[in-house]
């Protein structure tokens, strides 16, 4: 075919009755062209039309399979919801819903009435907000409280975690002058005291969320930096990063931290929390109102379907062992080695490959030294690019010349799903 052969862009669109056909049509056009300038054939028209088309049509965010190993994993949505969360959001989203209505007055209410009282319940705590992600709280509880203001960091506290989030920079946005006290590796109460001055505004201790410093070390307590705060009459808030609500190695609470003496803890709900994308914010009820009147507080507010979300999760942990059960992220994080491996075992059957062992981690910037005992199911390498662009992608790990699947992170109804990706990966 030469180029004079092709049809016009109106010729092709007019063969699909279909309202994208137009832009389809031009698109594939103009590979058809390039395709013919280089020696090849450019394909069946029509049939390349039909599917630019479908694939404008796909959604772009897609179920992923993870097969990675990491249970917490940034890049594939972190935590998945329970099944109870889900209920929550199908009910909230499929109508109406009293948001920012007071039921019982008939009146104009608040959307963080919804989790605050339960929220008080699992942490202790007078008072909670929400917002959209835990570096948005800690943005809105440094500008409220500190703006033009110095805010005292430990110099082992100054973390980068993913995508460039650095806690100087925070404080720079904020609007709060950041005092550095310490070293790196050792920090002292006295440190923060000298510090002190008729600047500082507050406070901030930064849980080493991503990282561990070891050897020669020192930190001074929460307590002890309690203290501190109350003897110079200053608010210590308490930024925990991942945050839990159960014993997870040495993953501090919020409760803990509270009943340390934190004013005010902020932490993910996305994390080992085990629910939707938020920012929550727990402690003393006259600095959460600080926090819910300032205006950068409406920009950074959650939606009703990331409340509906976070309410079911949270119902689950009135019940502990119920949240052990049904959190995904729980339930992988404290499965035992051997149904991780059974269910390894399983898949390699289904797909002729091999049981490895290896090593699963938490993920998304909590326990970094925890190490979680795993299974995977291998397979050949050359099947990493077609798995992970099948339909449900999987996404799995190479190592060695071999593409494993780890199944600590695989539920035990995905497994059909995974095989069958690969019969259709291997053709």
């Amino acid at each position: 075919m030469e180029l004079r052969d092709l049809p016009s862009v109106d010729e092709l669109a007019r063969e699909v009755a279909d309202p994208l056909a137009v832009d389809a049509a031009r698109a594939v056009l103009d590979r058809a062209r390039e395709r013919i300038r280089a020696g090849q054939e450019p394909g069946e028209l029509r049939g390349l039309v039909e599917a630019e088309i479908a694939a404008r049509r796909a959604p772009a965010l897609r179920r992923v399979l993870n097969a990675t190993g990491v249970v917490v994993h940034t890049n594939l949505g972190r935590a998945p919801l329970a099944p109870a969360a889900l209920e929550r959001v199908q009910e909230v989203a499929r109508g109406y819903s009293n948001l920012e209505y007071a039921l019982d007055r008939g009146a104009r209410g608040s959307r963080q009435d919804h989790v605050a009282s339960i929220l008080g319940r699992l942490t202790g705590a007078e008072a909670a907000l929400v917002v959209n992600n835990n570096a948005g709280a800690v943005l809105l509880a440094l500008a409220a409280l500190a703006e033009g203001r110095e805010v005292l960091v430990s110099r082992g506290e100054l973390i980068e975690i993913g995508d460039g989030f650095r806690i100087p920079d925070v404080l720079a946005r904020s609007g709060a002058r950041l005092v550095e006290v310490g070293t790196t590796n050792r920090t002292r109460a006295s440190d923060y005291e000298r510090a002190t001055g008729p600047e500082t505004a507050a406070i901030l201790r930064v849980h080493q969320s991503n990282f561990r410093v070891v050897g020669f070390t020192e930190r001074p307590s929460l307590a002890e930096l309690a203290a501190v705060a109350a003897g110079s009459g200053l608010p210590l808030v308490d930024d925990l990063g991942s945050g839990a609500f159960v014993t997870l190695e040495d993953e501090p609470t919020a409760r803990e931290s509270l009943a340390a003496g934190a004013e005010l803890v902020c932490f993910s709900g996305d994390k080992l929390l085990g629910g939707p994308q938020a920012g929550i914010v727990v402690g003393s009820a006259e600095l959460v109102e600080r926090l819910r009147s300032h205006p950068l507080q409406r920009a950074l507010r959650a939606g009703k379907l990331t409340l509906a979300a976070l309410e079911g999760t949270l119902a689950l942990y009135l019940d502990p062992e119920r949240a052990l059960r049904e959190i995904p992220v729980l339930r992988m994080v404290r499965e035992p080695d051997e149904m991780v491996r059974a269910r390894a075992e399983r898949l390699a059957g289904l797909v002729s490959g091999s049981v490895e062992d290896t090593v699963a981690c938490v993920g998304g910037g909590a326990l970094p030294l925890a190490e979680l005992g795993s299974f995977a199911c291998a397979v050949e390498e050359e099947l990493a690019a077609p798995l992970r662009l099948g339909e449900p992608p999987v996404v799995g790990v190479v190592r060695d010349g071999r593409l494993l699947l780890d199944c600590r992170t695989l539920a035990d109804d995905e497994l059909d799903e995974v095989a069958t990706a690969v019969a259709a990966a291997r053709g």
